[in-house]
């Protein structure tokens, strides 16, 4: 039976029935894939993401194998980062090239945005290499990347400088509607990705410090103010979330140790 939308206006709520300041139910998962040295899997709302990291290990500099890299020279690791996108994971049904445009924009943003929040200085000469595979797709991709590489880095036991976390935030009216009384959301979904201006935004921890900020929709700039705040607070509600996962998986650890 499909689901009666028709007072949502009223109660001002969305589509799928948050409010304008809610998150998508969220799930992560950490050391899915014992081969690798780490390993998590993410789901925010219907967009689901695994990830897998290798390294630091020697070799593979200069993005090989089609990967995208970040890093400081060889006095420094090199990240590299390569994204899968399986055919079936969004309504076109498409598979996507290597040398697809946007994949390797988010391939490169992933890179330098870890390149920088990695002590890679501790690794000279060697390469860390991030593999995202992603299994289905309904918005905020880019995020939820960027959420599952802070997981499987964090599995890797690769010391940073604090989590990265990362959220979608969006205004309810296009730039051309020019309606003062927009309303900022947080977390859109693939639909209202199609429909209204969003940006990214990634952040260390809980803080305020912005690592990843890409906007690729116009909008008033009056705007962006009020998109990049909403923005920023919901990194920090994904921060506990991801702390939580985190925190679980070490007493599973202390347990079987003790045990």
């Amino acid at each position: 039976m499909p689901l009666d939308t028709s007072t949502y206006s009223l109660a001002l709520l969305r589509l799928d029935g948050r409010r304008w300041n809610e998150l998508r139910r969220m799930h992560a998962q950490i050391s899915t894939q014992a081969a690798a040295d780490g390993s998590s899997y993410l789901e925010m709302g219907n967009t689901k993401v695994i990830c897998t990291v290798a390294g630091p290990s020697e070799g593979r500099r200069g993005g090989a194998g089609g990967g995208a890299g970040g890093g400081g020279g060889d006095a420094n690791a090199s990240v590299q980062v390569e994204i899968g996108i399986a055919g079936f994971s969004g309504v076109e049904r498409k598979r996507r090239g290597r040398g697809d445009k946007r994949t390797s924009e988010m391939q490169m943003t992933i890179a330098n945005a870890f390149s920088n929040a990695l002590f890679t200085h501790l690794y000279p000469h060697s390469t860390i290499l991030i593999t995202l595979h992603v299994l289905s797709q309904d918005g905020s991709l880019l995020a939820a990347c960027l959420n599952a590489a802070t997981l499987a880095l964090i599995d890797a036991g690769i010391p940073m400088s604090d989590y990265i976390v990362a959220c979608t935030s969006g205004s309810t009216s296009s730039n051309s509607s020019n309606d003062e009384a927009a309303d900022p959301l947080l977390d859109l979904n693939g639909l209202e990705e199609q429909e209204l201006p969003f940006l990214t935004v990634g952040t260390l921890g809980a803080g305020e410090k912005v690592s990843v900020l890409i906007m690729e929709s116009r909008v008033q700039v009056e705007r962006v103010e009020g998109l990049l705040a909403v923005g920023v607070d919901g990194c920090k509600q994904v921060k506990e979330i991801l702390d939580q996962v985190v925190k679980r998986h070490g007493k599973k650890i202390l347990e079987s140790i003790v045990s």
